[in-house]
């Protein structure tokens, strides 16, 4: 199992630490309100606790539960702290319509993460196309990417230990197409699907 610290209170956040309590990893929850890090972390159970904002984050993974224009600032606070983390990102860059993202150009949150992360930091974006009660109740693929094949072997073990399937697309510059992705999944519960109780998945042919 792996030791996770999630940098958030909001509801995924809430999520994402109680699927990693559920399946047996430790989980150190931190947030600006350490009033909502403290109350997190009794209500995920399990041994959860709650660290301080800008202190070095207890667990080797570092999910970064943060609305996106809020992750990359947080890793320049979090700095030298972070050196040696799996850092992962699960953020989407929406614009104000939902139908594209806020970037100029083939970046992504994640790339510009790894920009400001200290040596040694393995960046790797994942969980951003699933909704955040899909991921509660249903067992989503969940797609990742990244440069660093050591980090996303590690971030794989922890998605299987959830119960779920983890699906590598490519290196980190995959991440603007993972957000893309999450732009379409917008756009299919607005309008194909009109509902939000599904995800983007992939299906095998049989033998």
């Amino acid at each position: 199992m792996s030791s996770i610290t999630i940098i958030g209170t909001g509801n995924m956040a809430r999520t994402l630490g109680a699927r990693a309590v559920a399946g047996g990893n430790t989980v150190e929850v931190m947030g600006r309100d350490q009033a909502k890090a403290d109350a997190l972390a009794k209500a995920l159970g399990g041994g959860a606790t709650a660290g301080r904002w800008g202190t070095a984050p207890a667990g080797d993974i570092v999910i970064l539960a943060l609305l996106y224009e809020g992750v990359v600032p947080a890793v320049a606070q979090y700095g030298d702290a972070l050196a040696g983390k799996v850092i992962v990102d699960i953020s989407n860059s929406f614009n104000a319509t939902f139908d594209g993202l806020n970037h100029r150009g083939e970046t992504s949150t994640a790339q510009e993460v790894a920009k400001a992360a200290p040596a040694g930091a393995g960046v790797v974006k994942a969980f951003n196309t699933i909704f955040r009660h899909v991921l509660e109740q249903g067992r989503p693929d969940v797609f990742i990417a990244g440069d660093d094949a050591r980090a996303k072997a590690r971030v794989e073990t922890f998605v299987e230990s959830l119960g779920l399937r983890p699906l590598d697309v490519g290196g980190l510059k995959m991440a603007h197409w993972l957000e893309g992705a999450g732009a379409l999944t917008m756009g299919l519960a607005n309008h194909g699907v009109g509902n939000f109780d599904f995800s983007l998945g992939v299906t095998e042919l049989p033998g």
